[in-house]
């Protein structure tokens, strides 16, 4: 997400080209009553939502239509394989990325498709059936991903602010643009549904092997998509490092080629498609540390009733109350910080000359990471 957000901020000379690649997805009336959200109070390029919060739902979405299906395979279904909570803080300072897994076993709402018709609430479902249920029934993005939006927030509690939708295509070419990940691998992996086949040792992925890691699952492992998530982290956390590395952000000719490869993988909510509102939201990250770019996954545990699905553990509650409230999760606090706070549902301060409540906290049971780790540099 930040990889997006900081190439999306660079684009801002080349405007023109680059919002035409941007598909815009409209959610209005699909997800709730938008008038409670947070809306911009600062006209573009300043950051439209500075003093509070950002949390957006980014969805990997398994498109086998058109190029994707040179990747994935054809299929004329769509389906979401990866669903990541991404929060900002309200100062800035942090971006927690927290994974659910696409087998959770989770109640689903009623969902509103975009020619008005409904679905009825479901529980203890799969959690990516609302994905492929809205674009069964909708037949459309929107309808999936406002069926999607809707099932987070009731799972999650946390207030969703908007969508950045991204497929395989978008994925390969924005590695490619950046010269490839360098990642560095214990085992050997080879998965034969994606194609996947690389050594042990360092070594550098492509785009194309960048997506085989990303989406391999069967072969791997335990097969888990719990696993899968743990090689995502690795691969998005490899990616931030090569971009702070090779200084993509200060290079105008880097800085385009990424551009151009996110923003033409784009699908996005209102918000969040234009590119000068991205570009003030991305500019206030620029001081963004690598160390502070967490990427966590919610805490689950096999389901006792079926081992292929998982279930929530009370850990996982803690960690969405700390993302409601704006707290840190997977990293300590900045020095100087108050006295910790022991209820993670407690608000957080508001007086901005009292000191800021920060607690470090690491999700028991869940799979963390952050930019800064050297577990795949091989260093």
């Amino acid at each position: 997400m930040g990889l997006l957000v900081f190439g999306v901020a660079a684009a801002a000379a080349v405007y023109r080209e680059l919002q035409a690649n941007v598909t815009e997805v409209d959610l209005q009336g699909l997800v709730g009553d938008e008038s409670a959200r947070p809306q911009p109070t600062e006209p573009p390029p300043g950051d439209a939502r500075a003093g509070t919060p950002v949390n957006l739902l980014i969805i990997g979405s398994d498109d086998r239509s058109g190029e994707n299906a040179t990747i994935g395979g054809e299929n004329d279904g769509m389906a979401s394989d990866t669903t990541i909570v991404a929060h900002v803080s309200a100062d800035r300072s942090r971006v927690e990325l927290v994974s659910i897994p696409r087998d959770l076993k989770t109640d689903r709402p009623s969902c509103t498709m975009s020619d008005g018709t409904t679905t009825p609430a479901r529980t203890d479902r799969q959690f990516n059936e609302a994905f492929a249920l809205g674009w069964t029934e909708g037949q459309d993005i929107a309808s999936a991903s406002g069926c999607t939006w809707k099932t987070v927030e009731l799972l999650t509690g946390v207030r969703l602010d908007g969508l950045v939708l991204v497929d395989f295509v978008g994925l390969r070419d924005m590695v490619d643009a950046i010269g490839g990940v360098p990642i560095c691998l214990p085992t050997a992996l080879r998965d034969e549904d994606t194609g996947l086949d690389v050594s042990a040792g360092p070594q550098v992925f492509d785009g194309t092997t960048a997506v085989q890691f990303a989406r391999a699952r069967h072969d791997i492992g335990d097969g888990s998509d719990t696993g899968r998530i743990t090689r995502q982290h690795d691969l998005m956390a490899a990616m931030t490092r090569s971009v702070l590395s090779q200084e993509v952000l200060t290079s105008p000719a880097s800085l385009l080629r990424f551009a151009q490869a996110a923003t033409s993988s784009l699908t996005a909510s209102q918000g969040f498609r234009d590119l000068t509102d991205l570009t003030g939201f991305g500019l206030s990250l620029r001081n963004l540390q690598a160390e502070r770019i967490v990427f966590a996954s919610m805490p689950t545990v096999p389901d006792p009733r079926d081992t292929n699905r998982r279930v929530a553990t009370p850990a996982a509650t803690e960690l969405w109350a700390r993302i409601a409230a704006d707290l840190p999760v997977g990293e300590s606090p900045p020095t100087g910080t108050a006295t910790p706070l022991t209820d993670p549902t407690a608000s957080p301060v508001t007086d901005p000359a009292a000191p800021r409540v920060e607690t470090p906290w690491t999700p028991p049971g869940g799979v963390l990471t952050s930019a800064d780790d050297s577990s795949t540099s091989c260093t």
